[in-house]
């Protein structure tokens, strides 16, 4: 049989009928429509569920999710809704009370209670307020307030009521703050009625004892006065109290005593006291001159003009005018800036023209450490050696002077570190070659009209001694005793010398307690104290208490009242200097550093 030849033609595919095709569309279509038909029905279905049920789902996701303090923020919840309708309640409960309206008072008091004790037990279940539970309460509210609005207590009252209250109250805080400085001031500056007692005492001793002028007179002329081998300090001051706490704790701290020099100035109603208490009673050799601040005649309005503007008439009523502005700080009215004393300071080589260096003390400060390594630091050229302060940042020049000024933004760094007047070191012989006292002259001309700087002796003390002072270790002097009860009490312990410079001075009844938890207790625990306390126990007690006289030893049974008032008259000085001498303390030796203090 003959086979056929292979074909190698490509075969042709067979097509599909059109009505297949037209099969397969139909049934496409049909699809689809179905397909929609479906999607409609499930949507109806869904927009048909109840409303209370999705409400009910939502309020349950909101409770899941969020606390109580979100609930009342929300805008839509009803304890915001209680919130503000108790709010606004409480506002028409102090008009219905001005208005005498005390029915209407009582009723807004009562929901308002009733609110809160709804919304306080909604926090404590931690579920937002139902609509059962807030309806009611909302109702009373809103016919309350309605009511309180038919009474025109409508807005516009309310507001108006509510900016005079806060305008009263805020007259009435000025007032209580102006009067709380001036009283504070006034209990600062003021002397015990028991210390004065002795001031009074010692000055009729001044008087009345011939030998006690004698030895002062035979004093005066000392030549341990102006010896420059010796270690000077200068206190100006009208306090005796403050002024022997000074001297008394400086000596008792002294490795050498006898080697210390004290020249205090004071006034003329203090200068017989003074003279008494001081020539009466021994510290430990130190020499101590007093002399009357009414001896300089040197000091007069035609040198100084501190003591030109002090004198004026103006300046006497604006310390002294009761009708004084309130704009004004009150503690610038105080009338100690008229007191020469406190500017004298900037006088201190006129007044000891021999000496070549002098440790400057304010009266308010007590010693704890050798104040004699002071002496021996080197001052680079300078005049003044002080501690800075600007560790705060409101110690620094632009919080004293007005830069607003172009006499002071031209000449001074606003950003300049401030220092503190209580323990400062100054060079006469470079305090006479800068003339620093001419440099206060200036600047006190200058701020004749007060725009420089209000008041005070640091302000001008900041300008005329501008790039002459040298930083001293903090150390050496710490402030803020006497307002500040967060001092560091390492600081205190370490420190040479503690200064109350806050109104709270230890000798007054405001001072700060000895259990304060600032570690001011430490003070009298450790000794240094001790001389504070032992006057606030001696002096400060009743001038003719038994107390007093038991607790130097002497024999009070069976003394009347007129013979134990002439036996504590006669031992008042001894006590007082037993109280005084109490300071002295086991401190380690003092080590002698160049610049720092011991830790």
């Amino acid at each position: 049989m003959r086979r056929r030849a292979t074909d190698y033609r490509r075969p042709v595919r067979r097509r599909l009928s059109c009505w297949i095709w037209v099969l397969l569309l139909l049934s496409l279509v049909a699809g689809c429509v179905l397909f929609a038909v479906q999607n409609k029905h499930e949507d109806e279905d869904h927009v048909e569920q109840p409303a209370l049920e999705i409400n009910h789902r939502n309020d349950r996701v909101v409770h899941e999710n969020r606390n109580f303090t979100e609930e009342i923020l929300s805008a839509k919840s009803y304890a915001r809704q209680l919130a503000e309708q108790m709010t606004l309640a409480k506002a028409y409960v102090i008009i219905a009370k001005e208005h005498n309206n005390l029915h209407l008072a009582w009723e807004l008091s009562s929901k308002i209670r009733s609110c809160q004790f709804l919304l306080s037990k909604a926090a404590m279940r931690e579920e937002p307020v139902s609509l059962e539970e807030a309806e009611p309460i909302i109702k009373s509210l809103s016919s309350l307030i309605f009511k309180a609005q038919d009474a025109h207590y409508d807005i516009a009252t309310t507001i108006t009521t509510m900016k005079s209250h806060i305008q009263a109250l805020e007259e009435r805080a000025n007032a209580a703050t102006v009067q709380s400085t001036v009283f504070g001031q006034l209990a600062a500056e003021s002397i015990p009625k028991n210390l004065q007692c002795i001031d009074i005492k010692l000055t009729a001793d001044w008087l009345q004892n011939k030998s006690i002028q004698e030895l002062a007179d035979e004093r005066r002329n000392s030549p341990r006065l102006v010896d420059n081998n010796l270690y000077h300090f200068c206190i100006f001051s009208d306090n005796l109290l403050a002024v022997s706490v000074v001297v008394n704790s400086t000596v008792s701290n002294a490795e050498h005593p006898k080697q210390l020099v004290f020249h205090i100035v004071t006034n003329g109603v203090k200068y017989g006291a003074m003279q008494a208490w001081f020539l009466s009673n021994d510290f430990k050799g130190a020499a101590i001159e007093v002399q009357n601040i009414q001896d300089f005649t040197w000091l007069n309005a035609s040198y100084s003009p501190v003591v030109k503007q002090l004198l004026d008439a103006d300046s006497q009523q604006y310390f002294f005018e009761t009708s004084q502005v309130t704009s004004v700080d009150p503690k610038f009215h105080n009338p100690k800036y008229l007191s020469l004393l406190n500017h004298l300071r900037f006088y201190i080589p006129d007044i000891y023209p021999q000496l070549e260096k002098v440790v400057f003390l304010d009266d308010d400060v007590v010693v704890q450490k050798d104040l004699t390594p002071l002496f021996s630091l080197d001052l680079h050229g300078n005049v003044n050696g002080a501690v800075e302060t600007c560790l705060e940042a409101f110690h620094r020049y632009y919080k004293y002077l007005n830069f607003s000024n172009p006499l002071i933004s031209t000449k001074f760094d606003p950003q300049a570190c401030g220092w503190a007047y209580g323990v400062n070191v100054f060079d006469l012989i470079a305090w006479r070659k800068e003339n620093v006292t001419a440099r206060y002259h200036y600047w006190q001309e200058q701020n004749i009209d007060k725009s420089l700087w209000k008041l005070g002796t640091l302000p001008p003390g900041l300008l005329a001694f501008y790039g002459l002072t040298e930083p001293l270790d903090r150390r050496w002097h710490v402030l803020g005793l006497g307002y500040d009860l967060n001092i560091d009490n390492r600081l205190i312990e370490t420190a040479a010398v503690i200064h109350f410079n806050g109104n709270m001075k230890p000798w007054l009844k405001l001072s700060i307690g000895s259990g304060s938890a600032n570690g001011h207790h430490r003070l009298s625990r450790e000794g240094v104290g001790h001389a504070l306390d032992g006057k606030a126990h001696l002096l400060v007690n009743d001038f003719e208490s038994s107390n007093l006289m038991a607790s130097i030893g002497l024999p009070i049974d069976g003394l009347d009242r007129s013979r134990r008032r002439s036996v504590f008259r006669s031992t008042a000085l001894t006590a007082s200097s037993a109280a005084f001498k109490n300071v002295e303390r086991n401190n380690e030796p003092y080590q002698r550093q160049h610049h720092r203090p011991p830790t």
